[in-house]
């Protein structure tokens, strides 16, 4: 803790800039091969540059500059819409642009990753990532056993068709995604509830996966 401490006085008080020098750095080349003999006359080094000023430790950087180009990992709640809660966001900084890192159904929670202004470039390379949900089935009637339940999870796995539903924020054609790992973690068979765990393509539309879980156990199901 101490050393902490320690550190973070030197960043407060410390001057962390490179300044400009007037001197050129002279290079030793006694020991270097004979192809690289005079290297140093042929390529000349100098300190003159034109220094940031804007440079800093980060504990003494501005507020203003954390927003511009800040990150928000936020909890989604249920009923808004991904764009309610990035313009509610947008609304509240007083900032200029705000975009998502992938869209969530208005009744899903979790991970939105928000970025501000400066860092919405950074948008496309978030929404290329992998995702992680858990979900609920409502299955339709009873089915044999929970190892059946798990069996075709487990062939819902790799590349898959899937054709994104009536009510979605994309165009409704066939595509390909890919579920790269799920597991079951609860079932109760009296009440038709299934829940699971998936990791998978970014785009993957879980409540296609349902309806498919349902088709392929032969009684219909849907996301919960």
């Amino acid at each position: 803790m101490s050393n902490a401490m320690n550190i973070e006085e030197a960043q407060r008080k410390g001057d962390f800039a490179i300044k400009p020098e007037a001197a050129t750095p002279t290079l030793n080349t006694a020991d270097w091969p004979l192809l690289l003999k005079n290297y140093d006359k042929l390529n000349v080094r100098t300190g003159h540059y034109t220094p940031i000023p804007s440079g800093c430790s980060p504990l003494r950087r501005e507020l203003a500059e954390y927003v511009r180009y800040g990150v928000i990992n936020l909890d989604k709640p249920a009923n808004p819409s991904s764009h309610e809660v990035v313009a509610w966001v947008r609304r509240i900084l007083r900032v200029e642009k705000t975009g998502h890192s992938g869209t969530l159904d208005p009744k899903v929670t979790g991970c939105l990753i928000v970025c501000i202004d400066r860092a919405t470039r950074l948008v496309k390379s978030q929404q290329g990532a992998g995702k992680e949900y858990v979900c609920v089935l409502r299955l339709h009637d009873a089915i044999e056993s929970e190892k059946k339940l798990a069996q075709t999870l487990e062939t819902l796995t790799g590349a898959l068709f899937q054709r994104p539903p009536l009510i979605s924020a994309v165009k409704r054609q066939l595509r390909i995604r890919t579920i790269h790992e799920s597991k079951l973690l609860e079932f109760d068979n009296d009440r038709h509830l299934a829940v699971f765990w998936v990791a998978c393509e970014a785009g993957t539309y879980m409540r296609t996966m349902c309806v498919h879980m349902g088709l392929l156990l032969g009684v219909g199901g849907h996301m919960q």
